[in-house]
């Protein structure tokens, strides 16, 4: 059990990160054609607008939530004057909160995906896995809330964090150790959230390395209206 622990979230981790960075370069250096969000809103608006809206507000809030409540340093929340079970409380909250936002905008998305048949035709079958995958995903994060409300310690938080942490500074035992005792809820979180980097490469997510950061820094557009003299 402990090999079984060790392969799935102290090996597999750094396999999927690999994957994830190599895969991408790959795609981009030889099939940047297919870089693209393939968008369907030509077939169909109304739904598409509002999904699309609520699924990316939330998304990005749980991204960022993430982040930083994983990555930050123990060191620096006890700086803070953060205890643990409030970290844990702030986390329920605000992840229930952009959570089910989140939910709304995929069911929505996922519903339009698989019932308009003009996107359903256009759509591949790594469109269809990729959405799917997400939503089981959410529902997870989702399920993740009630167990942690049955431990408001934040001991299991804690277990995550050093996990996170741990493969940030390639340590995979330490990573490993951290994460064998927390709930499998968690666990199967954690799995499909790194199925989710490895399946990346392959499919349309691949727009979000496409920030469009230099839409900020464009030159204007200098549009003259047409001369009537000329006419």
């Amino acid at each position: 059990m402990n090999y079984v622990n060790t392969l799935f979230f102290g090996i597999y981790p750094f396999i999927a990160l690999t994957v994830f960075l190599v895969g991408s370069l790959i795609r981009y250096d030889r099939d940047q054609y297919t870089w693209r969000t393939g968008s369907s809103q030509l077939l169909e608006k109304k739904k598409l607008r509002v999904g699309s809206y609520l699924f990316h507000i939330g998304v990005l809030a749980i991204l960022a939530g993430h982040f930083v409540g994983l990555l930050t340093p123990k060191a620096v929340w006890h700086m803070l004057g953060v205890e643990a079970s409030t970290k844990q409380a702030l986390a329920m909250g605000a992840g229930g909160l952009f959570g089910v936002v989140c939910f709304i905008g995929m069911t929505i998305l996922l519903h339009r995906r698989l019932t308009n048949p003009r996107v359903r035709a256009t759509s591949s079958r790594m469109d269809i896995t990729i959405l799917l995958m997400l939503y089981v995903q959410l529902i997870l994060g989702l399920l993740s809330i009630f167990v942690s409300a049955g431990h408001m310690d934040g001991e299991e938080m804690l277990k995550l964090m050093t996990w996170a942490q741990s493969i940030v500074t390639l340590n995979g035992s330490e990573a490993a150790a951290a994460i064998s005792g927390v709930h499998v809820i968690y666990k199967l979180h954690v799995f499909l959230g790194l199925t989710l980097f490895v399946v990346f490469p392959f499919s349309r997510l691949v727009h979000v390395w496409s920030v469009p950061v230099q839409y900020f820094r464009r030159n204007y557009q200098v549009v003259r209206a047409k001369s009537t003299s000329s006419l």
